[in-house]
C-alpha cells in the first residue's frame, strides 16, 4: 500500500503545497484527508532534511496526541515508507526522533510546559491543526519559530513552510481575513506579502473512497449552517437577523505583567449544563465573567464543551480556584438539584447559586446583547466557538427548530445576569444603566 493523494489532495498539492507559498490553508468540510495530506508533507520534509526540525500544533495537547502521535502520523508512516525504521516517539520532551536526525514535535498551545520546550526551538515547518479552535496571538508567536536554516540532500536549504488547516468557522475568523480578504486581522489593514499566501478547498466528496455512503447521508443531513461548514466546506456569514453582530464584540488584553486590564470587582463561574456527554448532544456551557472597577463587563474564558458531570465540575471548580472568583452560577431548569450536587462532590465550600430559566433564551439574552452594543462588555482575547454563537442566536430562537442549543451563550447572559442583576434591554438602549453590583460574596 502507498499513499495515493485523493483528488482534493492532489488539488491541494498542484495548487498550493507545491507553488513555493510559505503560508498554505487547507479548509474544508470533516474527513476531506487534509490533516492527513499536511501530516505526509512534513515526514517527506523531515526524511529530505537530515537534522531538521518539523512542529504540529493544536490548542490541547491532549487532543493533538490522540489525534496524530497514536493516530494520523503512525499511520501515514507505515502507508509512505513501511520499510523505513520507525520514528522513536520520545513521550517525555513531546517528539518523533527520526532516525536521520530529524524531529518532529507534537503539542498544544494551551500546554504551558510543552510550550516552554517548543518554543525554545526554531522549525523549519509547522503545522497548525483544527485551526478554528486556535487564537491569532497563537499564530503570531508560532511564526516567530518558523526559522530553522537546514540543507536537504542535495545540498539546497529547505524552504520553511507553515501549514495551517480547519473546518470553516465564520468569516470573522482570522484565517479567512488573511487568507481570503488579505487582511492582517489584528491591524486592519491589507498584507504586504500576500503573495506568500495560497489556499485551497477540500472536502468529503473528495475523499469518499474512503468514507461510506451513511456518513455522507449524514452530513447531508446536517442543518444549513453546520451542513455549510462540515460537508462544504464554506466559511458562513452571521445570521441578518442575530442579536449580535461581530461589530459589538470589542477586545480588550492583559496586561504585560499578565494582570487583567482593569481591577476586577467580582468574578462568577457561569454553568449551563447538558443532560449527557454523548457524540452530538449539546455542551455545557461554562464561561467566566468579570465585572471592572470601571463599570464594564468581560469575559475572562470560555470552559465549554462535552463533559460528564465529573468532568464538568473539575473544569468549574479549577476555573473557580484559578480566577479566584467569588460564585458559580448553575442553571438548574434540566439538571435540577444535580448541578450543585455534583459540584459539591468536587468542592464542598464552592459558593453557588441556582437560576431557573422562565423566559425564552432570546428573551434572557436581548439586554446582554444591548449591552455589548452599548460598548459594556469587552471579550479578553479570542472566544470563536462562543462569539460564533453569539451571532447566531436570532429574535424568537427555538433550539428544537434551530437543531442545536446555544449553551456557550446561555451561560454568557446567566454570568452578565449576576452581575448586571437590574439589566434590561430598555435601560441599555437608553444609556440609563442599572449601578454595578460591586458587594463581594
Amino acid at each position: 500500500m502507498t499513499f495515493t493523494p485523493n483528488p482534493g489532495q492532489q488539488r491541494a498539492l498542484d495548487q498550493v503545497l507545491t507553488t513555493g507559498k510559505r503560508f498554505c490553508l487547507l479548509y474544508g468540510g470533516s474527513r476531506s484527508g487534509k490533516t492527513a495530506l499536511l501530516v505526509k508533507c512534513i515526514i517527506d520534509r523531515a526524511l529530505y532534511a537530515a537534522g531538521s526540525r518539523h512542529l504540529i500544533i493544536r490548542k490541547e495537547g491532549t487532543s493533538a496526541k490522540r489525534a496524530i502521535v497514536k493516530d494520523t502520523f503512525p499511520k501515514i508512516w507505515e502507508i509512505s515508507y513501511p520499510d523505513a525504521p520507525k520514528p522513536d516517539w520520545k513521550d517525555q520532551d513531546g517528539y518523533f526522533q527520526l532516525a536521520n536526525g530529524s524531529q518532529v514535535w507534537v503539542g498544544g498551545v494551551n500546554d504551558d510546559k510543552a510550550m516552554e520546550r517548543i518554543l525554545g526551538n526554531e522549525y523549519v515547518t509547522i503545522y497548525v491543526n483544527e485551526a478554528s479552535e486556535v487564537q491569532y496571538p497563537a499564530f503570531l508567536l508560532l511564526r516567530s519559530r518558523l526559522a530553522q536554516v537546514v540543507d536537504t540532500l542535495d545540498g539546497t536549504p529547505l524552504t520553511q513552510r507553515m501549514y495551517v488547516d480547519l473546518n470553516p468557522t465564520t468569516r470573522m475568523h482570522w484565517t479567512y481575513r488573511l487568507w481570503r480578504e488579505g487582511m492582517e486581522p489584528q491591524d486592519d489593514v491589507p498584507l504586504k506579502n500576500l503573495d506568500d499566501y495560497g489556499y485551497c478547498v477540500v472536502n468529503p466528496y473528495d475523499n469518499r473512497a474512503n468514507l461510506t455512503g451513511d456518513f455522507l447521508a449524514d452530513l447531508e443531513s446536517l442543518p444549513e449552517r453546520q451542513k455549510k461548514r462540515f460537508l462544504l466546506g464554506e466559511y458562513v456569514s452571521d445570521d441578518d437577523n442575530a442579536l449580535w453582530r461581530r461589530s459589538f464584540i470589542k477586545r480588550s488584553r492583559l496586561k504585560e505583567d499578565g494582570d487583567w486590564p482593569v481591577t476586577m470587582r467580582r468574578i462568577v463561574i457561569a454553568v449551563d449544563p447538558a443532560v449527557s456527554a454523548n457524540p452530538g448532544s449539546d455542551e455545557t456551557g461554562i464561561v467566566a465573567i468579570g465585572l471592572g472597577s470601571d463599570g464594564n463587563g468581560y469575559v475572562l474564558a470560555d470552559e465549554s464543551g462535552r463533559f460528564r458531570p465529573e468532568e464538568w465540575a473539575r473544569r468549574v471548580s479549577s476555573l473557580f480556584t484559578s480566577l479566584d472568583a467569588d460564585k458559580v452560577i448553575g442553571e438548574v431548569n434540566q439538571g435540577g438539584d444535580m448541578v450543585e450536587s455534583v459540584l459539591r462532590a468536587h468542592a464542598p465550600e464552592l459558593p453557588y447559586k441556582a437560576v431557573r430559566a422562565t423566559r425564552g433564551k432570546a428573551m434572557r439574552a436581548e439586554p446582554v446583547a444591548a449591552l455589548y452594543e452599548r460598548g459594556k462588555m469587552f471579550h479578553i482575547g479570542e472566544f470563536p466557538e462562543l462569539e460564533d454563537q453569539m451571532c447566531s442566536v436570532t429574535v424568537g430562537f427555538d433550539s428544537k427548530v434551530a437543531g442545536w442549543s446555544p449553551d456557550r451563550v446561555d451561560a454568557l447572559v446567566w454570568g452578565v445576569l449576576e452581575l448586571f442583576p437590574t439589566l434590561s434591554a430598555r435601560q441599555v438602549s437608553t444609556g440609563k444603566l442599572p449601578a454595578p453590583q460591586f458587594t463581594m460574596v
